[in-house]
């Protein structure tokens, strides 16, 4: 798929300015339900591994999919894992996504698996690495690919400034932009840059995607804990998000302490006004995948 010439998010039947949350096992009989407001679902592949099969027929019938992996580790030099490939390309299958994801990020050297997402230095040999990988994701599963940015507490230097790396690897990869909100945020507040002109200096076509969820703080450092409520700093921020680029879908994050059906859907309207207020005659951006 990836130089294929496809435009992520402009396929027949995909929907745009949608708002949705990562499938989380206490939050399936609330989305079961079908709230209001409720238009789309990212479904981690990992929680897919090992079965559901079954699940995922149910919620492709009545929801926009989009399938999140975390471990394929496409900043590791050298071959994808191929077990891992084939199971992420599984539950792509089963899914039939409108488009997938990954980091821009490594979890495993060539001996070790980290169990979590480290940065990668903006180099221009990385770029290749991550590019490479995510063409293989993206024409293994048949489907477009987005990258994410992720947290970091060490800002890595290199040959690029992040940016000018994030928009080399999505040319690279011909692929788009999967932008964490919150991530974003953490990361301007830890490292001391403007977010906004950080944005500003990605290609906004690229951006396809957004992730939000509330902030935590610890001896005054900024967390992305996924427990919390999304703050009026990070509204603000994803708006602006929004009026630049053309966004296609919103997802909101909660990986525990998670909260009664009231307030997430409070929590989804807040959203759905940031479309309304923010949204943009930009059009569809071009992102082949």
């Amino acid at each position: 798929m990836a130089g294929a010439g496809v435009e992520v998010g402009a396929a027949e039947g995909v929907e745009v300015d949608m708002i949705g949350v990562g499938y989380r096992r206490p939050l399936a009989k609330w989305i079961e339900s079908r709230p209001t407001g409720l238009e789309c679902l990212e479904i981690t592949a990992e929680h897919f591994y090992d079965g559901g099969e079954e699940k995922l027929a149910t919620l492709k019938k009545n929801y926009h999919l989009f399938v999140h992996g975390l471990g394929l580790s496409l900043g590791t030099p050298g071959t994808l894992d191929k077990s891992r490939l084939e199971s992420f390309a599984k539950v792509s299958a089963l899914a039939n996504p409108d488009w997938i994801s990954e980091h821009v990020a490594f979890t495993r050297t060539s001996e070790v698996d980290l169990g979590h997402l480290n940065p990668i230095a903006p180099t221009r040999e990385s770029i290749k690495v991550i590019a490479d990988h995510a063409r293989e994701v993206s024409e293994r599963c048949r489907k477009p690919i987005i990258l994410e940015n992720i947290t970091s507490h060490i800002r890595l230097q290199g040959e690029l400034s992040e940016t000018d790396f994030l928009n080399s690897v999505c040319e690279a990869a011909d692929c788009g932009l999967l932008v964490d909100v919150t991530n974003l945020f953490i990361n301007s507040r830890n490292h001391g840059f403007d977010p906004v002109k950080w944005l500003h200096e990605l290609e906004p076509r690229r951006i396809t995607q957004l992730h939000i969820v509330g902030y935590s703080m610890e001896n005054g450092r900024y967390l992305d804990g996924h427990a919390t409520e999304v703050q009026t700093e990070l509204l603000e921020l994803a708006g602006a998000v929004i009026e630049y680029a053309p966004v296609k879908a919103i997802i909101l994050e909660r990986d525990e302490h998670f909260p009664d059906p009231a307030l997430m859907a409070a929590e989804l309207e807040k959203l759905k006004k940031i479309f309304k207020t923010n949204g943009s005659g930009h059009g569809i951006g071009s992102i082949a995948a």
